[in-house]
């Protein structure tokens, strides 16, 4: 069996320092929500942008992910968005909508743009109640400036903020996309605590900044997990003002696929630094799968085996234990060749042909002491691909869980 290579691509765009794109500005405070780190931030464009959202599928979704969803599907259209890193407004009631709608109009009023133009996001402990005298004096004090405290701001259990730009040439017009997102615990995404917000200043044909989007999450922030817990605020939320005045981007567009491909990058990035920062992690474990049935099948096997528990505590304790794997992989409901399955791990062959690769132990005791670990996974069942994203599970995980709400 070969580990499938292929010969590297010529990158159409530049990863540049953290910058906000054409006509964004935003601020980040302490409210008093939290008692020593900022926990309030918004960011604002100076004209109303395209909007585009992915939501948690958890049932409980909370007040704020469903306001901004059901605010962005009216138009299709947000210009602010207002955001909170300590109370996450969930399992709330009538109360807890009602005191969202009221963010969103104190939001509204003082940037004096439509209520319906700003979008509500909120982490951090379920089912308390907004304190709404400080929610209102923090929004009072909020400003609009050219930091980027807003990326700090959202935080919970984050050990550091999460931001990537990129910049890419549309039609002769220099695009910049900006992303940040907080996540670190109850990381698996089904659109974890986690929330996602991309700027860019694109010109973007109506409806097709959702369809990006919705693709775009699929194979990025939904395939990472920490601990396969689903939170009930989940969002991905982008903006597209157009100020960068590239001819209307479409899909028919000479650099659409240029777009698509700086676009892929912030999510994917964003979506590894929460993996890779998961609550009490050590370890960026990633899984590739190649030859798999179909694609599906691919990134099923690829978050199972970043999702098991097993597997996580086998690379925390640095255990080439690799039926451990498998295991994860058998019990997805993938097409495999359970003769001739073959895994790698950091180029190391593990297993060739559904047995165990003749490996030296202190040869893979050494990869498995990396940082970062790279499982790859061949299913000999096609030419569908998959890739997932996780970490590993330590005791500082359950230190960490014990003690959140106390």
């Amino acid at each position: 069996m070969q580990i499938q290579t292929t010969s590297e691509d010529i990158n159409t765009y530049q990863i540049i320092p953290f910058t906000w794109p054409k006509g964004y500005q935003s601020d980040g405070l302490q409210a008093g929500l939290r008692k020593v780190k900022n926990d309030m931030g918004w960011i604002y464009s100076s004209t109303p942008a395209q909007a585009a959202g992915t939501y948690t599928t958890n049932q409980f979704q909370a007040a704020p992910t469903t306001l901004t969803k059901n605010t962005i599907n009216k138009e299709h259209k947000l210009q602010a968005i207002i955001m909170n890193s300590a109370v996450a407004n969930s399992c709330t009631g009538e109360l807890g909508m009602q005191n969202a709608l009221t963010t969103q109009q104190l939001v509204a009023d003082k940037l004096n743009i439509d209520a319906n133009l700003v979008g509500v996001a909120s982490t951090g402990l379920i089912g308390e109640q907004l304190p709404m005298d400080i929610i209102t004096n923090g929004i009072n004090q909020l400003k609009l400036t050219d930091n980027t405290e807003v990326t700090n701001a959202v935080l919970t259990t984050d050990k550091h903020a999460k931001t990537i730009s990129v910049q890419v040439n549309i039609d002769g017009k220099m695009v910049t996309i900006s992303g940040f997102c907080k996540g670190s615990g109850m990381i698996h995404p089904m659109m974890a605590t986690m929330l996602g917000f991309v700027m860019t200043d694109a010109n973007v044909e109506d409806g097709l900044l959702q369809e990006i989007l919705s693709n775009e999450v699929d194979s990025t922030f939904n395939q990472i997990t920490v601990d396969g817990d689903t939170s009930t605020n989940d969002m991905v939320v982008t903006m597209a003002n157009g100020q960068a005045k590239n001819t209307l981007l479409t899909k028919d567009s000479n650099d659409y696929e240029d777009f698509i491909e700086a676009f892929h990058t912030v999510l994917s990035t964003l979506a590894q630094d929460i993996a890779e920062d998961g609550e009490g992690s050590t370890k960026l474990v990633e899984v590739n799968v190649q030859n798999a049935a179909t694609h599906d099948d691919g990134q099923k096997v690829a978050k199972a085996i970043v999702g098991s528990n097993l597997v996580k505590s086998a690379i925390f304790g640095e255990d080439a234990n690799w039926g451990r794997i498998v295991a994860a992989i058998g019990q997805t409901n993938a097409k495999v060749d359970i003769y001739h399955t073959s895994i790698w791990l950091n180029n190391l062959p593990l297993v060739v042909d559904s047995h165990a690769a003749d490996f030296d132990e202190n040869e893979m005791k050494q990869a498995l002491s990396n940082n970062k670990i790279t499982i790859l996974v061949d299913l000999n069942s096609g030419t569908g691909t998959g890739q997932a994203w996780g970490c590993d599970l330590t005791y500082n995980y359950v230190r960490i869980n014990a003690t959140y709400r106390s």
